[in-house]
């Protein structure tokens, strides 16, 4: 049940994961719901994943990460079924998958529509301690043929994790400067490049004889970074910011939003988005240059407390958010913030604006303290007309000059990085593990052996 009209049906969730193993049949359930029968399947499915795993098994990846990964692979393959039947239900493939640290982008596209995809760069960058990836950004961009002529439209998926706490605004700020200049695009050639990126420095490359997706000559493979004339821009993530610049006092809780259908009400969250960090300071041109993001009609996705997790996915939900005998279960150490956020970037006057059809907040999951979000969108389908510097109009268009220019260094500071990262991973496993922990206490045992039979020969 593929869309049929002259644009892209794209679906974008972002769920900061909480480190843990996802449960499949649930997300399959809440996700399901974002695209009901008789509307038809999204052609596209983008998963922005924060706190995948793990630190030991993010900054190791390969094989380390697949259990977390095959579960949100099986999770689409389900929602599919949940919302269209066995005969109905759209299949989809997973062309690329690319992780930095703990940030994982995953794209999916209906089996039909594969072949449309001529080509795919990605790249990422950690803003985290020493530039590793306990937080950072991870890009992928496609080109997607265009039926009437056959050309190119090319689309821009980037899944971020920023600096947390409610303080850290400039640090946030600073974090989207720093994806801005370091995040650059490098070309994807081989099927095992394009389904096993995962962990990997961006400056390695493994040939193979035959290419999944060939390399189209009207792509640009100059490096590149995520602002460019030609391309969709659509950024999702747990960018991190908060409703307020300190954390909450004691009594605060007691003014959290809670259920009320009234937005009067003094407790109505609409009285707390008016102290929106990210809006304030996308409005203020300090973040998120350019994007814009649909209304906001949700309550806050973070932060909700052990007692909610415990109740999610049991009977006491409704709507977004699990409701129990004291209203939304918030943690009161943090101010309910709307965390994960979906923005796109369309240029008014010089084509035919992305339609948004939903933007809402998935019910609650056990395994996380944030709630997943949705956004779905319906792309034109044309190419992206080139901004030219001989038009007025793009004095204000980011495309053509970004905030902030891409890092001559970038790919050195990656790869050094990415050394750090395995060092860290590696020692993370061994002590945070019991993997690790069991191969430790091997060596140990081993070597108290040895160390008896060196003395019993003597």
């Amino acid at each position: 049940m593929a869309s049929t009209t002259s644009s892209l049906d794209v679906l974008i969730l972002t769920f900061n994961c909480g480190r843990n193993l996802v449960r499949p049949e649930l997300l399959a359930r809440h996700l399901s719901a974002a695209f009901p029968d008789p509307s038809p399947s999204p052609d596209i499915i983008v998963l922005s994943l924060q706190e995948l795993a793990p630190l030991a098994y993010s900054f190791l990846g390969g094989s380390y990460l697949l259990p977390h990964l095959d579960r949100f692979r099986h999770a689409i393959s389900l929602a599919g079924h949940k919302a269209f039947g066995e005969e109905e239900a759209p299949r989809y493939t997973d062309v690329v998958t690319r992780n930095v640290g703990m940030t994982a982008c995953m794209v999916f596209v209906q089996e039909e529509h594969k072949g449309k995809i001529q080509w795919v760069e990605t790249g990422g960058v950690g803003v985290g301690l020493q530039e590793m990836g306990n937080k950072g950004a991870v890009g992928v961009r496609l080109g997607y043929t265009v039926p009437e002529g056959g050309r190119i439209m090319e689309l821009t998926f980037v899944a971020a994790h920023l600096a947390p706490m409610e303080g850290a605004v400039a640090r946030r700020n600073q974090d989207w400067k720093n994806i801005v200049r370091g995040l650059v695009f490098a070309p994807v050639h081989s099927q095992q490049e394009v389904h096993n990126n995962t962990a990997a420095a961006i400056t390695t490359t493994t040939a193979e004889s035959e290419p999944l997706l060939l390399v189209n000559d009207t792509s640009n493979h100059t490096p590149s970074g995520i602002y460019t004339p030609t391309s969709h821009l659509i950024l999702a993530g747990d960018l991190n910011y908060r409703t307020s610049s300190t954390t909450p006092r004691p009594s605060s809780h007691l003014a959290f939003p809670q259920p009320t259908p009234s937005p009067t009400d003094p407790h109505h969250y609409s009285h707390l988005l008016r102290s929106d960090q990210l809006t304030r300071e996308r409005e203020a041109g300090r973040t998120c240059h350019g994007l814009r993001e649909a209304p906001i009609t949700f309550p806050p996705t973070y932060k909700y407390s052990g007692k909610a997790q415990a109740l999610a996915g049991g009977k006491k939900t409704e709507g977004a958010v699990v409701v129990g005998a004291g209203g939304w279960g918030w943690a009161k150490h943090r101010w309910p913030s709307w965390c994960d956020r979906v923005l796109f970037l369309d240029v008014p006057g010089r084509m035919v604006e992305m339609e948004v059809q939903k933007y809402t907040a998935l019910p609650l999951m056990p395994t996380s303290d944030h709630q997943a979000v949705v956004l779905r969108l319906k792309v034109p389908l044309m190419a992206t007309p080139a901004a030219t510097d001989e038009s007025d109009d793009d004095e204000e268009d980011v495309r053509t000059r970004p905030p902030f220019a891409v890092d001559p260094r970038w790919r050195e500071r990656r790869a050094a990085a990415r050394r750090k990262e395995v060092v860290v991973g590696c020692l993370a496993y061994l002590f945070c593990t019991w993997e690790g922990n069991g191969i430790l206490l091997t060596l140990l045992v081993v070597r108290g052996v040895l160390g008896g039979w060196t003395l019993i020969v003597r």
